[in-house]
């Protein structure tokens, strides 16, 4: 009789165990960045700019300092005599932690107020008197690249525009000549708005900088506690050894606390120039004001079409608005981040993109909110393309999609783009999207309901997206190279605690983590801890953003965990006093070869490695493994979306959503789910009623939950999920390929194109997000393109 481990009872692979984190959290006891409270604690608050450009002709402090309770007024120049008034960001630019010549977007810092209380510090920070200049403001790309514009980064030296950088990738030679075949071109223009990432918990810090040790310790919101830390060592001019970053439970980070913010700079030297804790927690309009946006590209699209419907070419221009700063996280080699992922799961011979970044006066942009460094719009536009090229050639979308998918049997696949995509079943999930939704029953509907002045609408959406980023070869932040890291130690009770460089922003790690544990040594996932966060104790890792966390730190896991069965296969074999050669391993167990009744679990071979070890083996049962990926992972996903337009109105309600996923490998089934609907409803608000905007004051339009809208579980429409497809990532240890972004990736394609199919017959080939009633309505009433880019009139504008 076989004594293997019941992996489905330990809550292994595959498992939905439920979150091991939701104890506390639904017991309001998580411990969040605003819970830390240390001896002596004072409170920060900033200072922000009303305009959006304009010169900073004085500060006057002297009624601030006059407000019983406040320790220090901080000013940009005072910051500078610490070398401290400015900043590098991610992104290889300067940004300024308070302004000391202007300020470039409405928001931006100005001073700061430590005070006994918040209170106190925010009334100060109100006595401070700011007399500006006002400039000419840009808000959007054109402005910036115009004749008359503006010198936005006049601070940089040898900066005589607003240019940030021009970038290329593809073919143009072999586009243009696919193009010249072409029997049809297929254009679209195209902008995908800011969005904002809008994580209930804003962003904030404790810093506690002790004079005795001369250590810094900084309690914070972060996605990336390492790199913060490597920052900071880099702006307050302390050694990495000094300073220890404390990343607490986060209320959701979406990408927007993976930035250094000048808030974490205040109030780390706020505490070192006054040897006291400084606590600095944002509001919620200074989240959305300033922290990293997200998005706000543009889009110059054209196909190159055969006749029957083959794609024979892509060209791609975007214009990337990068506010005041180029303040976002992406890979070094790569300015656009992974927007030529595009076209990924299409055959298409030749492909040309060409990309350049503008200053704009708004809060810096272009943070990967929920994807993979620009994937979403990577993927928005060409699912905009497809739907357009398919109603330009009279085609069918689903067919379309079919004579241009790369066939299972042709991975890995070579992008036009240099990707190496190395497996995937587009036609499959297409299969069973189109199976689910009841496609060819619901065009019959839609031309019914037409005959009787109803529209109906059917979008198809699919996502491609290059997760784990990612390999040493090509990808690195700030020279870093882009690995992850786990060490793992099973106590001689066959206990075990995990940490791992990874940070948790509301994934379930602590969950997931322990179940590859189980399943690669059989320990109960109850039995095994996981700890991460904490730069002190935790290895070096890169942080948790663009869907890192399983293909790059759940892959550490694993890999470590197998380093642990290696020495345990050690110890078995003397325990049983046979040779390694001749044990086989069950989960969980090891056993004499043909002999089954004779082994040792892993538990007792913990217990060994403190006590039974064989001469020459060190003690204990602990190791680490860091892991650089060989490629990146390729889920593959198929959106579908059926909606009704009322065409009195504009207003659009959503029939039915099939979401078809293909991660590989699910570690949680549970959870997958769960991030999978959180992401269709992420896309459902940003195509539908997220809109943060400027005018052409540069005011910030949307900087509150009045105007910038968040679905609640009222708005928010059912979802149908399938997971019939499964392909097995090729080099991943457990096969997995990650899935935390892919809906919110490929989502919003499928709710505007479903929009727009219900407006086939009056000419209407776009309308930029968010697809609001009014947009809706002119578009059908007045049959022409709506653009939602700014500047925008606002009611004062008339």
């Amino acid at each position: 009789m076989s004594q293997t481990v019941d992996e489905s009872k330990i809550g292994g692979l595959g498992v939905s165990r439920k979150r091991v984190e939701d104890n506390r959290f639904i017991r309001g006891r998580g411990n969040y960045t605003d819970d830390i409270v240390l001896p002596g604690m004072l409170h920060l608050e900033i200072l922000r700019s009303p305009l959006a450009h304009a010169r900073i002709k004085s500060i006057d402090t002297s009624r601030a300092w006059e407000i019983p309770g406040v320790r220090l007024v901080l000013t940009g120049e005072m910051a500078a005599t610490r070398n401290l008034a400015w900043m590098p960001t991610l992104s290889y630019d300067t940004q300024a932690v308070l302004a000391t010549d202007k300020v470039r977007f409405q928001g931006q810092e100005v001073a700061c107020v430590v005070a006994d209380d918040p209170y106190i510090a925010k009334d100060a920070c109100e006595a401070i008197d700011v007399e500006y200049e006002p400039l000419p403001v840009v808000v959007n790309p054109e402005q910036a690249v115009a004749e008359d514009a503006p010198l936005i980064r006049d601070d940089k030296a040898g900066q005589t525009d607003n240019v940030v950088y021009r970038w290329e990738v593809g073919d143009p030679a072999g586009t243009d000549a696919a193009f010249e075949k072409a029997d049809v071109v297929s254009k679209l223009r195209l902008h995908y708005p800011r969005s904002h990432p809008s994580p209930i918990e804003c962003c904030g810090s404790v810093a506690d900088f002790d004079r005795a040790t001369n250590k810094l310790t900084v309690y914070m919101t972060t996605q990336a506690p390492h790199i913060i830390r490597a920052a900071v060592a880099m702006v307050a001019e302390l050694p990495e050894h000094l300073i220890r970053i404390i990343s607490p439970d986060i209320g959701g980070g979406f990408g927007n606390k993976v930035p250094v913010y000048p808030g974490y700079v205040c109030s780390i030297l706020c505490s070192i120039l006054l040897e006291r804790p400084v606590k600095w927690i944002e509001d919620k309009t200074g989240n959305l004001i300033s922290t990293g946006f997200a998005r706000d590209m543009y889009l110059d699209g054209e196909l190159a079409l055969r006749a029957d419907g083959k794609i024979l070419g892509v060209r791609m221009h975007a214009e990337a608005d990068h506010g005041a700063f180029f303040a976002d996280a992406q890979p070094s080699k790569f300015k656009i981040g992974l927007l030529h992922s595009t076209f990924a799961c299409y055959d298409v011979p030749a492909a040309h993109l060409t990309a350049r970044g503008t200053y704009t006066n708004k809060a810096p942009g272009g943070v990967a909110y929920r994807c993979s460094f620009r994937v979403t719009e990577a993927m928005f536009f060409q699912e905009r393309m497809v739907h357009q090229a398919a109603k330009d050639l009279g085609l069918d979308p689903a067919e379309f999609r079919r004579r241009n998918f790369v066939r299972a049997e042709d991975f890995p696949h070579r992008t036009p783009f240099g990707f190496l995509v190395d497996s995937g079943q587009p036609q499959a999930c297409l299969d069973v999207g189109l199976r689910a939704v009841g496609y060819e029953d619901f065009l019959r509907q839609k031309e019914e309901a037409r005959k009787r002045g109803r529209r109906l609408g059917i979008g198809i959406s699919t996502m491609t997206e290059p997760l784990g980023a990612g390999n040493s070869r090509e990808y690195d932040i700030l020279g870093i190279k882009m690995f992850d890291s786990a060490e793992l130690r099973v106590h001689m009770t066959g206990k075990a605690i995990l940490r791992v460089g990874a940070k948790s922003q509301g994934q379930g790690h602590e969950t997931t983590w322990a179940q590859i544990v189980s399943h690669e040594l059989g320990i109960p996932a109850d039995d095994v801890t996981v700890e991460e966060g904490d730069t002190d104790t935790a290895p070096f890792g890169m942080g948790t953003y663009a869907s890192r966390s399983t293909p790059v730190a759940g892959a550490a896991i694993s890999l470590v965990s197998r380093k642990i069965r290696a020495k345990a296969r050690k110890l078995a074999a003397h325990l049983l006093e046979v040779s390694e050669e001749d044990l086989e391993w069950e989960l969980g167990r090891f056993s004499v070869r043909g002999v089954p009744e004779h082994g040792v679990t892993i538990q007792e071979c913990a217990m060994a490695a403190y006590g039974n070890m064989p001469d020459g083996m060190e003690p204990g049962l602990e190791n680490h493994a860091y892991y650089d990926p060989p490629n990146l992972t390729w889920p593959f996903a198929v959106y579908i979306v059926t909606v009704e337009v009322d065409p009195e109105t504009g207003v659009w309600d959503v029939l039915n959503t099939v979401a078809v996923d293909d991660c590989g490998v699910r570690i949680n089934p549970m959870i997958v789910e769960g991030q999978i609907m959180g992401g269709l409803t992420e896309a459902y608000a940003m195509a539908n009623m997220q809109f943060i905007t400027f005018d052409a004051e540069g005011n910030c339009v949307g900087s509150n939950y009045m105007d910038y809208l968040l679905p609640t579980a009222w708005e928010t429409p059912g979802f149908e999920l399938h997971s019939e497809v499964v392909t097995p990532s090729p080099h991943h240890p457990i096969g997995a390929k990650g899935v935390g972004e892919c809906a919110a990736v490929g989502g919003p394609a499928a709710f505007v194109n479903a929009v727009l199919d219900a407006l086939d017959d009056t000419g209407v080939r776009n309308i930029d997000m968010p697809l609001l009633p009014d947009r809706v309505w002119e578009a059908l009433t007045r049959r022409h393109d709506v653009s939602g880019a700014p500047p925008v009139r606002t009611d004062e504008q008339g």
